[in-house]
């Protein structure tokens, strides 16, 4: 619906372009070209965007100097006690010649003069400021867990009608495991096949408890298998097939309290469902080994009101990229190569056939 911004939104407008504007320290009239955040206030922005979506505070986030280099490892699963004959024991963590490389990641989160005349009439000026804020931070943070989900490439223009995902944004978490040793933390299925995973018993698994047990058993390197930390990562349509199931057959209170829990732990592991997930997915991992980088110096900001638009464009530009602390701390199925249920019976030839 297209309406023109009321003279409360416009107040609104301009009571949260002025607190925007004091936040990073500059003239209101400075918010409408590009600035540069650096500082204490790029380590404010870079709070704001964790604290707004909880999965994205329990992943690694950092800033590093360079836009090519070598992994910052945080020595998940190492060994730091020991001994050495005529000297001291050290379990050094740094790099190991595991790889990142950042790439121009460019965000625009719009909100239309329809929606903030709505949220000028909502309630007080913090709360419109709150509504403001809170829509630019959670759309940002939640776009950075989207594309480390599905992220294959970093395409010169990307095409979101066609992408929705961010699959051409940049390449995410899976697609370097992917790439990575010949996929060889990737369980794939034979050609011309699939894995299917069939809560009627009927498949390769019938329980979601023995997908992340052959998933770790057949990626994770044995320093990790026993980590407290790891982790199953699932999607939506994993668990709803593996809870029809048991709310199917569930007679008692405590069984239909099971099946309410399945998605809380999978295999003796915390499991989660992050946002954005692929649905017939599963990885195992630490959280701690999803990383995302951003080049120190490179955030910059804009904010204003698009009047050709008839909304208000919020910017935020970074040199940003995806890594994995270990990839032998992750493994993962092949999403595409799922199938939930049995395999249908081949159909008989018919007499026409048979002749």
């Amino acid at each position: 619906m297209s309406q023109t911004l009321t003279v409360q939104a416009m107040q609104r407008l301009d009571q949260y372009s002025n607190a925007l504007a004091k936040s990073y320290g500059i003239p209101v009239n400075a918010l409408a070209k590009q600035f540069s955040v650096t500082g204490p206030v790029e380590t404010g922005l870079r709070a704001a965007l964790l604290a707004s979506v909880e999965f994205l505070g329990l992943v690694t986030c950092l800033d590093v100097d360079q836009i090519k280099g070598q992994v910052v490892q945080v020595g998940i699963g190492k060994l730091f006690t020991g001994r050495k004959k005529n000297g001291r024991f050290n379990g050094k963590i740094g790099v190991d010649g595991n790889t990142y490389e950042l790439t121009e990641t460019d965000s625009c989160a719009s909100l239309d003069w329809a929606t903030l005349c709505v949220w000028a009439n909502a309630g007080s000026e913090g709360e419109f400021l709150r509504l403001v804020g809170d829509f630019i931070n959670k759309a940002f943070a939640l776009d950075m867990l989207r594309v480390g989900w599905n992220g294959i490439e970093a395409a010169d223009d990307t095409d979101p009608a066609k992408h929705p995902l961010g699959e051409d944004v940049n390449k995410g978490w899976h697609q370097i495991a992917r790439e990575w040793n010949d996929g060889s933390q990737i369980i794939k299925a034979k050609a011309g096949e699939k894995i299917r995973f069939d809560p009627d018993g009927h498949g390769d698994y019938k329980t979601l408890d023995e997908m992340a047990s052959d998933l770790i058993n057949t990626t994770i390197d044995p320093l990790f298998r026993q980590d407290p930390r790891l982790v199953v990562l699932v999607g939506t349509d994993l668990i709803a097939a593996a809870q029809a199931k048991l709310y199917s057959e569930a007679t008692k209170p405590s069984e239909q309290i099971a099946a309410q829990k399945l998605a809380e732990s999978i295999a003796g592991r915390r499991a989660y469902i992050p946002p954005f997930f692929p649905g017939k997915r599963m990885v195992v991992t630490t959280l701690d080994n999803l990383h995302i980088y951003t080049q120190r110096g490179t955030r910059k900001r804009k904010a204003d009101d698009n009047q050709d638009k008839k909304c208000f464009d919020n910017q935020y530009w970074r040199m940003e990229g995806y890594a994995l602390g270990e990839h032998l701390a992750y493994g993962g199925f092949e999403e595409a190569d799922i199938e939930i249920g049995a395999a249908k019976p081949a159909e008989a030839p018919t007499t026409e056939q048979q002749d």
